[in-house]
């Protein structure tokens, strides 16, 4: 958009624009609903200061703060019990202050940032905008609103107001759907979507895809699109609620919530709201009745039967039964577990494209749906195309990031086959848009081409231009294409990634540590000593930094008997977290998604950390009767040293009591900051909010250190609880036994674990060398191994993927 004249304020955003990693240091969210509430959270997670401001209640008397706030506050109490938890932490809920609309607009009208966020209605939006408008100031204004167009929110508005706006619209639950979809109006100015963008993407770690203003965007057109089609098919073809959530689910690249537990969670009122706005707006769209909501909608938003809020929608919870809503009836009734060859054939498929492939190949009726539903979303997102948006890559991410798709349309589509997919389409009846068959014919055959340079997207009107991406996002796989892999094995590799700077990828299973993964630690810290600064553990999988150890090879060597293989494992485990910790280059962890056990110790072994914002680590081995055996129980009684005074005589058991009964829980962060309330992470460590920046924040992290002059620390004597205090710990566990809230198993291994963070026999207060814990580890390690009951539990993993109690 083009600026307009000169102004005080321009001049002021012209700054700004160029300096777009300055972030604000207040925002203000008017609406304590649950996404502003939630919004207000996500920045507080940020480290912005949030005025979050809602409507006094109106029999709140003038000078009473506590009565005329209580609606923001009640927000806000909603926002800190809110499960998944809003907050990263609780600490960071002191960041947010509350007021009302009434009193306190001139405040917000002060900050940095404005986000609206208030009930979707036309009218109520326009007044607030009026008042602010009225109040002055420079602050960027934008709206969350889910589809009203900004040409009416903007009616009245004057030119300075306009300029300054745009809709920056979140998706529910904010911190963790990626997407963020900003509009622009006519009016809005440069400086104002740079802000926009600034604040949303490098502040919020959100993903950001270019919307036009049309109704419902991007995400909410083409998502309520493919789930109305599905819901219209199920109720004509005869499909059961479970088995549209199982072909539109997994096996076609959709989330587990597929499309009528997504329902279930967004609420059936919203879903009713986005299509009927869709139905009512889309005047010229040539499929408009999908839109248009169906009598069962209808009478379930009149029953009340909204989905998790009210408790039933198209499933319900009785007892510990999940029933499923039939759709001729509208009567509940049991799950059945359908089978058909087409799903059984994505089974243990990793790949998601080879899903899709094998998914849409089959002759049966889920096939059948799989392809009705996915060929006419790919033909509508295609029409679309111009219209909503721009570029096929923001069509794609706005599904991805904002509805959990695997895969977007086009995505979908280049994974099928465009050409072959194009004739399937119109032998079904389907009218594929002339500019498709055009490029096809053209010979441009895929809407995305990915070379070494990076990936390109096909243009509407022909030729390939790039996509957009962060700069400073890393790319292990353009790297690699690059030539810049210097060692792979099996499961890991190390690439240069220039400067000096190594990273070494995990790139196994779920990346479990096994042997081929710890030779590639050894020899990644070798290497970076030998030729290079700085080596960044860290791989750009979607869900898994390290999900554990691969227990595979574990029940066969039990099972021979070959102990001293075990032992071999464990000790080669524990060697090579020294390494990290020891090396003589700096050593930086990458972690997010899943760290556990294993993935932990490998974060706990490294010197430094950058983690990204959302990361669910633990010490999980207990699940499988084990114990922390690649130096987590030697890291943790560190850490206790660390905390406690240099004194013989300090009862280190009141700081042991916690990270014991973290590990003989197998507790999980929910959050980066949780781990370091937890005592994971340290207060050096740093946090990404973007997952996508993580390698790049983190390789910046280890080139700093490196010129500043790295040394490696010298070996821990690290002081102990001693046996007194495992014998405390053992009788608790004794305790928890007798009434039943652990098995006599969960006691055992509880002692082992008490044994090795206790330091083993030694009296309290004893100083013990690092190796004399790792000892300890591995001793309670082979010592479990023993047991038949750990076995159990180990096998149980292996084939069930969840934890025994037994």
């Amino acid at each position: 958009m083009a600026p307009g004249p000169a102004s005080g304020y321009r001049a002021t955003m012209a700054k700004a624009t160029d300096q777009t990693q300055g972030h604000p240091s207040s925002v203000a969210v008017l609406g304590a609903g649950v996404m502003g509430a939630a919004i207000a959270a996500h920045l507080a997670n940020a480290g912005v200061r949030v005025l979050l401001l809602d409507v006094p209640p109106k029999d709140a008397p003038a000078g009473d703060p506590r009565a005329r706030n209580r609606i923001a506050a009640d927000g806000l109490e909603r926002a800190r019990r809110a499960r998944p938890a809003a907050f990263f932490s609780p600490r960071f809920d002191a960041l947010v202050r509350v007021g009302n609309l009434e009193d306190d607009l001139a405040a917000a009208a002060g900050c940095d940032m404005i986000i609206e966020a208030v009930i979707e209605n036309l009218a109520i939006k326009q007044n607030l905008y009026g008042r602010l408008e009225a109040l002055g100031g420079e602050a960027v204004v934008t709206s969350n609103t889910s589809g009203l167009p900004i040409r009416d929110l903007m009616a009245g508005r004057g030119p300075d107001f306009r300029r300054r706006f745009c809709i920056t619209h979140f998706f529910n639950p904010p911190r963790y759907l990626k997407l963020v979809e900003i509009v622009a109006g006519p009016d809005t100015s440069a400086a104002t979507l740079a802000r926009a963008e600034s604040v949303c993407g490098r502040l919020l770690g959100k993903g950001l895809v270019r919307a036009k203003d049309t109704p419902n965007f991007i995400a909410n057109r083409i998502g309520t699109f493919a789930m109305m089609r599905a819901l219209d098919i199920a109720v004509k073809e005869g499909y059961t609620v479970e088995e549209v959530d199982m072909v539109l689910g997994p096996a076609t690249g959709r989330p587990r919530s597929a499309v009528f537990r997504t329902a279930d969670v967004v609420g059936l009122d919203t879903l009713v709201h986005v299509s009927e706005n869709c139905h009512q707006a889309l005047v010229d769209d040539e499929r408009r009745e999908v839109f248009a909501v169906p009598p069962i909608l209808t009478e379930m938003v009149k029953r009340k039967w909204l989905g998790a809020k009210t408790g039933q929608g198209f499933y319900k919870k009785q007892g510990d039964e999940i029933l499923q809503l039939d759709l001729k009836t509208l009567e509940y009734g049991p799950l059945r577990k359908p089978r058909f060859p087409s799903i059984g054939a994505t089974k243990g498929v990793d790949d998601v494209d080879e899903r899709l492939r094998r998914m849409l190949a089959g002759d049966d009726r889920a096939a059948a749906l799989a392809r009705a539903v996915l060929f006419e979303t790919m033909v509508y997102s295609a029409t679309r195309l111009g219209e909503i948006a721009d570029e096929v890559v923001d069509i794609d991410r706005a599904l991805r990031w904002g509805f959990g798709w695997d895969r977007g349309p086009f995505e979908t589509w280049d994974a099928l086959g465009v050409a072959a997919t194009a004739a399937k389409m119109e032998a079904a009846g389907l009218a594929v848009p002339a500019w498709v068959k055009a490029r096809v014919a053209a010979g441009e055959d895929s809407f995305y081409r990915r070379a070494p340079a990076g990936v390109s997207q096909l243009r509407k009107t022909g030729g390939y231009g790039e996509v957009r991406a962060d700069a400073r996002a890393i790319s292990l796989d353009a790297l690699r294409a690059q030539g810049k892999e210097v060692e792979r094995n099996g499961s890991a590799s190390l690439l240069d990634s220039g400067d000096g700077v190594f990273i070494l990828e995990f790139h196994a299973k779920m990346n479990a540590i096994d042997p081929d993964i710890v030779a590639m630690i050894n020899g990644g810290v070798e290497r970076a000593e030998r030729e290079g600064t700085a080596l960044v553990i860290g791989n750009d999988a979607p869900d898994a930094f390290c999900a554990g150890a691969n227990l595979f090879g574990l029940p066969v060597a039990l099972g021979q008997g070959n102990y001293e293989a075990v032992r071999q494992m464990v000790a080669a485990f524990q060697e090579a977290m020294l390494r990290t910790r020891y090396a003589r280059v700096p050593v930086v962890a990458a972690p997010f998604g899943l760290a556990l056990g294993g993935g932990a110790e490998v974060v706990l072994g490294c010197q430094n950390v950058r983690a990204a914002a959302e990361l669910y680590l633990g010490l999980v081995e207990v699940g499988v009767g084990l114990v922390p055996a690649g130096g987590g129980c030697m890291e943790i009684a560190a850490r206790v040293s660390a905390r406690a005074p240099d004194d013989p005589g300090f009862d280190l058991l009141g700081l042991l009591k916690g990270p014991f009964e973290m590990a003989a829980t197998a507790k999980v962060s929910t959050s980066a900051e949780e781990a370091r309330d937890l005592g994971f992470l340290r207060a050096q460590d740093t946090v990404s909010m973007a997952r996508e920046t993580l390698l790049s924040d983190a390789r910046e992290v280890a080139l700093g250190l490196a010129r500043a002059g790295w040394r490696p620390p010298p070996p821990r004597r690290i002081r102990v609880a001693g046996e007194a205090a495992a014998a405390t710990l053992r009788a608790t566990l004794h305790s928890l036994t007798e009434v039943h809230k652990i098995s006599e198993h969960d006691e055992k291994v509880g002692a082992q674990l008490a044994r090795v963070l206790t330091g083993g026999s030694v009296p309290a207060g004893a100083v013990v060398t690092e190796q004399a814990l790792l000892e300890l580890e591995r001793e309670a390690f082979l010592s479990l191994c023993g047991e038949d009951k750990t076995r159990a539990r180990i096998q149980h993993m292996l084939t069930a993927g969840k934890p025994l109690r037994n």
